[in-house]
């Protein structure tokens, strides 16, 4: 299960997680919200979406960062959304980095 070591965010426009082998993944706080998979954002027997990412602002910070366990942090948008819980493998595996999007594309070649 990868860790961060350090989480940059609170009440700004992104957030940064720093991990054990010093890998950095960076999310905007509007991408992240983006990606909450809550029963209010998404469809809870047919993973259909509910959220519609109009009704988003473009511009958000994060107003509170908690960490939940060892395996997840929980936080609150400045939209006022506080029921996701996004989990720390899924954070790292989605890393929106380009080295990390080009090890995903040669992982499927």
């Amino acid at each position: 299960m990868p860790l961060p070591l350090e989480i940059i965010g609170l009440n700004r426009p992104d957030i940064t997680l720093v991990w054990e082998d010093e890998h950095r993944t960076t999310y905007s706080a509007r991408d992240l919200r983006l990606r909450c998979r809550c029963a209010h954002c998404v469809e809870e027997m047919s993973g259909r979406p509910l959220l519609d990412p109009s009704k988003v602002p473009e511009h958000m910070t994060l107003r509170a960062i908690e960490v939940v366990g060892s395996y997840a942090i929980h936080v609150t948008f400045s939209d006022g959304h506080n029921t996701g819980i996004f989990h720390f493998r899924r954070l790292r595996e989605d890393c929106p980095c380009a080295d990390c999007e080009r090890a995903r594309k040669a992982k499927k070649a």
